[in-house]
């Protein structure tokens, strides 16, 4: 018999993308629409006090920057990528409890401490969208930003699949530098303070690093054997 070939990245990445993939996109859609709707109850309808963040020396070196606004929209493409990746139905659930006890755990902290940046942070700008963010997204639940906390917890769950299929470096690369992008807009377009970044970057370590070590096996990928398809255990 001839030995099975080595899976390729590609077709791990493939297959894990097609599998799935409508019930993904369902419940990732689903998921964010959920998480909004606690999320500008307690912005309108803060439960104490808001808290103005402090501004720091950085904050105040880093320009308004309203082209970064494509940077700071596109969380909402990349979130889904981390889910997309999930092998197996059993993995996607568990990777769904661990990113939804992140986002309770935001909540909560908004509900018991509400936090807000300083006024007048952002310029005044026609840059496509960025009147529509301003009028939906008002600057409050600011600590911890959750815009850094969920990327850096997709970030992180990225890069795991990657390392695992053996993806080319410039590819993991690409990945954190989708991260950086996103983290660098939420200063340029003065959404947040650096003081909410670092504590969302910390939030996001905080349960991406814990969800590496409890959850299913790791899946087995797909390779081709005799011109067919067929199914190897990551090893």
């Amino acid at each position: 018999m001839h030995p099975s070939p080595t899976p390729t990245w590609t077709a791990d990445l493939r297959f894990r993308f097609r599998h799935l993939f409508a019930l993904k996109f369902i419940g990732v859609s689903v998921f964010t629409w959920l998480f909004f709707i606690g999320y500008f109850e307690l912005l309108r309808h803060p439960a104490h006090s808001v808290f103005v963040m402090p501004l720091t020396t950085l904050d105040t070196l880093i320009p308004f920057q309203p082209e970064m606004l494509i940077a700071y929209f596109s969380l909402w493409l990349y979130v889904g990528v981390a889910p997309g990746l999930q092998a197996n139905f059993k993995e996607l659930v568990v990777y769904g409890l661990w990113v939804g006890a992140l986002c309770l755990t935001g909540l909560g902290l908004f509900l018991l401490l509400p936090t807000q940046v300083p006024a007048g942070m952002a310029g005044v700008s026609d840059f496509p969208g960025f009147s529509l963010m301003q009028g939906m997204d008002a600057p409050g639940n600011a600590c911890p930003s959750m815009h850094v906390a969920v990327a850096m917890f997709t970030v992180i769950r990225i890069d795991d699949v990657f390392r695992q299929a053996r993806a080319p470096l410039s590819l993991r690369w690409v990945n954190w530098l989708w991260f950086a992008a996103i983290a660098w807009s939420t200063l340029a377009v003065k959404q947040h303070v650096l003081l909410d970044v670092l504590a969302g970057a910390l939030l996001g370590i905080a349960f991406a690093v814990p969800s590496l070590r409890w959850r299913p096996t790791p899946a087995r990928k797909p390779t081709r054997a005799f011109g067919r398809a067929a199914i190897i255990p990551h090893r």
